[in-house]
Protein backbone atom coordinates (compact mmCIF):
# COMPACT_ATOMS: atom_id res chain seq x y z
CA UNK A 1 0.00 0.00 0.00
CA UNK A 2 1.59 3.31 -1.05
CA UNK A 3 2.06 6.11 1.46
CA UNK A 4 -0.27 9.00 0.77
CA UNK A 5 1.25 12.47 0.37
CA UNK A 6 1.43 14.38 3.65
CA UNK A 7 1.52 11.27 5.85
CA UNK A 8 4.58 9.83 7.52
CA UNK A 9 5.19 6.15 8.11
CA UNK A 10 4.64 4.85 11.64
CA UNK A 11 8.00 5.32 13.41
CA UNK A 12 7.28 2.30 15.64
CA UNK A 13 7.06 -0.05 12.66
CA UNK A 14 8.81 -2.29 11.96
CA UNK A 15 9.84 -2.98 15.54
CA UNK A 16 13.52 -3.88 15.95
CA UNK A 17 14.19 -7.24 17.61
CA UNK A 18 17.42 -6.22 19.34
CA UNK A 19 15.98 -3.88 22.00
CA UNK A 20 14.09 -6.01 24.51
CA UNK A 21 13.72 -6.61 28.21
CA UNK A 22 13.02 -9.81 30.15
CA UNK A 23 11.68 -9.94 33.70
CA UNK A 24 11.41 -13.22 35.58
CA UNK A 25 11.10 -11.79 39.08
CA UNK A 26 10.76 -8.05 39.70
CA UNK A 27 12.55 -8.45 43.06
CA UNK A 28 15.70 -9.86 41.46
CA UNK A 29 18.67 -7.61 40.64
CA UNK A 30 18.82 -6.38 37.01
CA UNK A 31 21.62 -8.83 36.14
CA UNK A 32 19.34 -11.79 36.85
CA UNK A 33 16.81 -10.46 34.33
CA UNK A 34 19.33 -9.67 31.55
CA UNK A 35 19.54 -11.84 28.43
CA UNK A 36 21.12 -11.47 25.00
CA UNK A 37 18.71 -13.68 23.05
CA UNK A 38 15.16 -14.99 23.37
CA UNK A 39 13.54 -17.65 21.17
CA UNK A 40 10.60 -20.05 21.23
CA UNK A 41 7.80 -17.49 21.18
CA UNK A 42 4.45 -18.44 19.69
CA UNK A 43 1.80 -21.09 20.18
CA UNK A 44 0.93 -23.63 17.52
CA UNK A 45 -2.55 -25.07 17.08
CA UNK A 46 -2.49 -28.80 16.64
CA UNK A 47 -4.81 -30.19 13.99
CA UNK A 48 -6.31 -33.58 13.36
CA UNK A 49 -6.44 -34.82 9.78
CA UNK A 50 -9.60 -36.69 8.81
CA UNK A 51 -9.92 -38.48 5.48
CA UNK A 52 -13.44 -38.52 4.09
CA UNK A 53 -14.50 -41.93 2.78
CA UNK A 54 -14.94 -42.05 -1.01
CA UNK A 55 -13.46 -38.58 -1.57
CA UNK A 56 -9.75 -38.72 -2.43
CA UNK A 57 -9.15 -35.12 -3.53
CA UNK A 58 -8.87 -33.55 -0.10
CA UNK A 59 -8.79 -34.16 3.63
CA UNK A 60 -10.44 -32.29 6.49
CA UNK A 61 -8.23 -30.65 9.09
CA UNK A 62 -9.93 -30.12 12.43
CA UNK A 63 -8.63 -27.79 15.14
CA UNK A 64 -7.23 -29.35 18.29
CA UNK A 65 -5.34 -28.17 21.35
CA UNK A 66 -2.41 -25.78 21.48
CA UNK A 67 1.24 -26.68 21.71
CA UNK A 68 3.80 -24.24 23.09
CA UNK A 69 7.48 -24.40 22.19
CA UNK A 70 10.00 -24.08 24.97
CA UNK A 71 11.01 -20.53 25.75
CA UNK A 72 14.80 -20.29 25.43
CA UNK A 73 16.77 -17.50 27.12
CA UNK A 74 20.49 -17.06 26.39
CA UNK A 75 23.07 -14.95 28.18
CA UNK A 76 26.56 -14.83 29.61
CA UNK A 77 27.00 -17.29 32.47
CA UNK A 78 25.65 -15.74 35.65
CA UNK A 79 27.36 -15.44 39.00
CA UNK A 80 27.18 -18.42 41.34
CA UNK A 81 25.21 -16.39 43.90
CA UNK A 82 22.58 -15.31 41.35
CA UNK A 83 18.94 -15.70 42.40
CA UNK A 84 18.13 -17.02 38.91
CA UNK A 85 20.85 -19.64 39.31
CA UNK A 86 19.47 -20.62 42.73
CA UNK A 87 15.90 -20.91 41.37
CA UNK A 88 16.97 -23.02 38.37
CA UNK A 89 19.24 -25.15 40.53
CA UNK A 90 16.50 -25.86 43.08
CA UNK A 91 14.15 -27.09 40.35
CA UNK A 92 16.59 -28.92 38.08
CA UNK A 93 18.57 -30.58 40.85
CA UNK A 94 15.59 -31.13 43.14
CA UNK A 95 13.96 -33.54 40.70
CA UNK A 96 10.27 -34.35 40.77
CA UNK A 97 10.39 -34.83 44.53
CA UNK A 98 11.34 -31.17 45.01
CA UNK A 99 9.06 -28.17 45.00
CA UNK A 100 8.62 -26.41 41.66
CA UNK A 101 7.89 -22.74 42.09
CA UNK A 102 6.68 -21.49 38.68
CA UNK A 103 6.97 -17.82 37.75
CA UNK A 104 5.51 -15.56 35.08
CA UNK A 105 8.23 -14.53 32.63
CA UNK A 106 7.59 -11.16 31.00
CA UNK A 107 9.14 -10.17 27.67
CA UNK A 108 8.96 -6.65 26.26
CA UNK A 109 10.08 -5.22 22.92
CA UNK A 110 11.15 -1.65 23.55
CA UNK A 111 11.24 1.51 21.47
CA UNK A 112 14.03 4.08 21.35
CA UNK A 113 12.60 5.88 24.39
CA UNK A 114 12.38 2.64 26.45
CA UNK A 115 8.58 2.56 25.95
CA UNK A 116 7.05 -0.91 25.70
CA UNK A 117 5.90 -1.51 22.11
CA UNK A 118 4.90 -5.18 22.47
CA UNK A 119 4.81 -7.53 25.43
CA UNK A 120 4.23 -11.18 26.24
CA UNK A 121 3.66 -13.08 29.47
CA UNK A 122 4.67 -16.73 29.80
CA UNK A 123 2.54 -17.95 32.69
CA UNK A 124 3.57 -20.61 35.24
CA UNK A 125 7.01 -21.03 33.66
CA UNK A 126 9.77 -23.15 35.14
CA UNK A 127 13.20 -24.26 33.88
CA UNK A 128 13.44 -27.71 32.26
CA UNK A 129 16.89 -27.57 30.66
CA UNK A 130 20.06 -25.65 31.41
CA UNK A 131 23.07 -25.97 29.11
CA UNK A 132 26.38 -24.20 28.67
CA UNK A 133 27.76 -23.54 25.16
CA UNK A 134 31.08 -25.19 24.37
CA UNK A 135 34.31 -23.58 25.50
CA UNK A 136 36.85 -22.83 22.77
CA UNK A 137 40.35 -21.49 23.45
CA UNK A 138 40.66 -20.33 19.81
CA UNK A 139 37.98 -17.68 19.97
CA UNK A 140 37.54 -14.94 22.50
CA UNK A 141 33.82 -15.32 23.06
CA UNK A 142 31.94 -15.08 26.34
CA UNK A 143 30.74 -18.28 28.07
CA UNK A 144 27.01 -18.56 27.30
CA UNK A 145 24.29 -20.36 29.23
CA UNK A 146 20.98 -21.43 27.69
CA UNK A 147 17.95 -21.89 29.91
CA UNK A 148 14.82 -23.54 28.49
CA UNK A 149 11.44 -23.06 30.13
CA UNK A 150 8.11 -24.83 29.82
CA UNK A 151 5.04 -22.75 30.56
CA UNK A 152 1.31 -23.29 30.85
CA UNK A 153 0.30 -20.64 28.30
CA UNK A 154 1.41 -17.32 26.85
CA UNK A 155 -0.52 -14.13 26.30
CA UNK A 156 0.16 -10.79 24.67
CA UNK A 157 0.30 -8.07 27.30
CA UNK A 158 0.50 -5.09 24.93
Amino acid sequence: MPIEPGTAPDPAYPIPAFHFSVRIDPGWPPGDNSFQEVSGIGPEMQVETVVEGGENQFVHTLPGGFKHPRLVLKRGISRADSQLTAWCDSILRGGIAGTIEPKTIELFLLGEDQQVLRGWNFVRAYPVKWTIDSFNAKNGSVAIENIEFCYQYSQRSS
